[in-house]
């Protein structure tokens, strides 16, 4: 294994994307794909990381939750998603969807934002 320059070890892990999902923007008449890559977690030098990228319309964002296993990494990187796409201008403007309009996009978030949960997050999250 060698160090990436994220100071993590990269494998043949890091590449590995185990799950995906797409919202849908819809601006001015257009529909903008926001797709969501989960790769499977992967030890890094003390604990576990998993990484994730939004394509956002104005760039990709790269980011990682970090655990103590990977199950706990999995767990922290989808809630950082879920925070992520709720904290988004997106989200915020009323047009980002995911099966249909104003159910939620299906990410878990941390406690302290579940104020922002909305349809079907609301009721099962």
């Amino acid at each position: 294994m060698s160090r990436g320059k994220d100071g993590f070890e990269s494998s043949a892990n890091q590449t590995m994307i185990i799950a995906t999902r797409h919202l849908i923007f819809r601006d001015e008449g257009r529909t903008t794909d926001i797709p969501i890559r989960i790769h499977a977690p992967e030890k890094a030098e003390v604990d576990w990381i998993c990484r994730f990228e939004i394509g956002w319309p104005e760039g990709k964002i790269e980011r990682w939750g970090t655990g103590v296993d990977a199950v706990q990494a999995l767990l922290f990187a989808l809630q950082m998603i879920g925070a992520e796409v709720y904290a988004s201008s997106q989200h915020q403007s009323g047009r980002l969807e995911w099966l249909a309009h104003g159910r939620g996009y299906g990410f878990p978030v941390p406690d302290n934002i579940r104020d922002l949960l909305v349809g079907d997050d609301k009721r099962f999250l």
